[in-house]
């Protein structure tokens, strides 16, 4: 093998915190099954694997692995991979880099900031408004009361790539309190074809700076509990200019998430939706913490 690797935390301001990921360099030699279990060494919710150092059709060839399966996109992974190609293959050379995934190519550039850091910023696919569903449904699938349960807004899956069952919740403590029931979520998706993956949200945070208070759960998909998740944030982000959450169709907001288990995250939202079309952006801060070599 010998094909180099570096570990991140993605969505972090600081090292050690955010969504941790594995990304392995010059995979191209690898086949499918040893990046599944190359992933499922490194445990972490993905690995992606950057098949080549060489563009192709103006992007990098890439694939990203849960512990489970392979998928088709993924926010954190995206975000952290673009920053392992600017900073060790195009030395920060271009303001964007495309990388070439399943679900299509996704474009990443970044804005620099005063104290020398950067925020990548991905631009995620087209919404899929799929099926809408009730707090009755997800009330014992969460362990949580009706009264939990913001019904201004509908329980809903959505999809910019990856499909994820979004929750609205009223409040902090109903997130913090949610704990998910496989039974119960295993049950209902024998007579549902949808998501199966859950992400909770409320209005109210831990940092009075953010803006939204989120968990994302993903069992079925090896990830208990996600400390950051841009595939989800990107459906949310469509979501919320969608319902004019915030009372409009455009947004700009800081969203938490990670703080349950540990690992606090910082997710950047930016979206506008115009008629049927929508820009959804979702952006945060990389932080390489170490490097190595399959041996």
């Amino acid at each position: 093998m010998n094909n180099p690797f570096y570990i991140l935390d993605v969505f972090a301001e600081d090292k050690y915190a955010g969504n941790q990921l594995a990304v392995v360099m010059d995979a191209g030699n690898l086949t499918t099954p040893q990046m599944q279990q190359i992933t499922r060494e490194f445990n972490f919710s993905e690995t992606t694997f950057i098949l080549s150092d060489t563009p192709r059709d103006g992007g990098y060839d890439v694939r990203i692995f849960t512990p489970a399966a392979e998928v088709p996109f993924a926010g954190h992974p995206t975000i952290g991979t673009a920053f392992v190609i600017q900073d060790k293959i195009e030395h920060w050379a271009r303001q964007t880099v495309t990388l070439n995934l399943k679900v299509g190519s996704i474009p990443v550039n970044y804005t620099a900031l005063d104290n020398h850091q950067r925020i990548l910023w991905l631009k995620a696919p087209q919404p899929q408004f799929e099926a809408c569903f009730t707090p009755q449904d997800f009330a014992p699938i969460l362990n949580l009361d009706i009264a939990d349960f913001d019904e201004r807004f509908p329980v809903q899956s959505v999809s910019t790539g990856l499909p994820f069952i979004l929750v609205p919740l009223r409040t902090l403590d109903a997130v913090r309190r949610a704990k998910a029931n496989l039974e119960a979520f295993e049950l209902f998706l024998k007579t549902h074809n949808t998501a199966r993956m859950i992400f909770l949200f409320c209005p109210q945070t831990q940092d009075p700076a953010n803006h939204i208070h989120c968990r994302m759960f993903g069992h079925l998909y090896g990830v208990p509990e996600d400390p950051a998740t841009g595939s989800a944030n990107s459906c949310l982000a469509a979501y919320l200019t969608c319902y004019r959450y915030f009372g409009d169709s455009k947004i700009d907001i800081r969203v938490e998430q990670g703080y349950e288990i540990g690992r606090p995250s910082l997710l950047y939202l930016k979206a506008h939706r115009h008629n049927d079309t929508f820009d959804l952006r979702v952006g945060g801060k990389t932080h390489i913490t170490a490097a190595g070599t399959l041996l």
